[in-house]
């Protein structure tokens, strides 16, 4: 892993928690002028370290209250059945989340809609037509406890 300083970590962590700071704003904050916090971001972003800037919505305010949480275990596990599987899986504008995994289970989805019965008709008419799945199980959020995109460094 690449070594970051102090300032550049300071950065982050200010970005992190609200990407609409200025540069000025986060110069204020670090006690240093807008110059070098703006090289400095730029460089964050064409490393990589910054992937990119987003809003975080209301889920509730949209009408989207129901997240559901699916464990999804394929019936073949080679190559070509688990690329064809993401593909399928990252043209499902339902599906906010998906990683693969190790243990009992191959993918775990998170999925936001408006109903039950909207998740009802999304497995029937969509998720139960990749070929590929063997076992899906479905539990629902009850009360969101916490929800961060903040990392700890």
């Amino acid at each position: 892993m690449e070594k970051l300083d102090e300032i550049d970590l300071n950065i982050l962590r200010i970005l992190q928690k609200d990407s609409k700071k200025t540069t000025k704003e986060v110069a204020e904050q670090l006690n240093l002028s807008p110059s070098p916090i703006y090289e400095r971001t730029r460089r964050l972003e064409k490393r990589g370290f910054i992937q990119k800037y987003v809003a975080l919505l209301d889920r509730k305010k949209l009408d989207i209250p129901v997240t559901a949480i699916c464990m999804v275990s394929l019936r073949y596990h080679n190559e070509g059945f688990i690329d064809k599987f993401e593909r399928q899986i990252k043209a499902l504008k339902e599906v906010q989340e998906c990683y693969h995994m190790a243990g009992k289970v191959d993918f775990f989805l998170k999925i936001n809609l408006a109903s039950l019965d909207e998740y009802h008709h999304f497995v029937r008419k969509k998720l139960s037509k990749i070929e590929n799945i063997g076992v899906l199980e479905s539990y629902f959020v009850l009360k969101e406890i916490m929800r961060t995109t903040e990392y700890d460094i």
